[in-house]
C-alpha cells in the first residue's frame, strides 16, 4: 500500500469515527451539515484541504453504510469521477455528487 493509499485510508477511518461522534455532540447554532457544501465549495478548497475534503465524503457515505469494507482503486476512480461532476455542476451538493458516482 502506497502513502496516498495509506493516507486515503487514515483520512477516510478518521471520518467515519468523526461522523459517529459528531452525532452523539449536542449541536451548536454554528454547526453546519453535510447537505449544505455545494460542490463548488468543495472545489474552491487547494491542496490537501480539498483531498480532506473528498476523503471525508467517502468516509461519511462508507459510515453512513454500516460497512467498513472499500476498495483503494475504487475509491480513485470514484474520486476522479466526483472531481468532473463537480466541476461541471458547482451548484449540486457535494454529497449528492458524491452519491452519484459512488452508485
Amino acid at each position: 500500500m502506497g502513502t496516498r493509499d495509506k493516507k486515503i485510508l487514515a483520512v477516510a477511518i478518521v471520518s467515519t469515527a468523526a461522523v459517529a461522534a459528531a452525532t452523539v455532540a449536542a449541536q451548536d447554532p454554528s454547526d453546519r451539515t453535510v447537505e449544505q457544501y455545494a460542490c463548488k465549495e468543495v472545489m474552491r478548497e487547494t491542496g490537501s484541504n480539498r483531498e480532506v475534503a473528498i476523503a471525508f465524503l467517502h468516509g461519511f457515505l462508507l459510515g453512513r453504510s454500516g460497512s467498513s469494507k472499500f476498495n483503494i482503486d475504487a475509491l480513485h476512480k470514484q474520486t476522479d469521477a466526483f472531481i468532473d461532476r463537480c466541476l461541471e455542476n458547482p451548484a449540486e451538493k457535494a454529497i449528492d455528487a458524491m452519491m452519484s458516482v459512488k452508485s
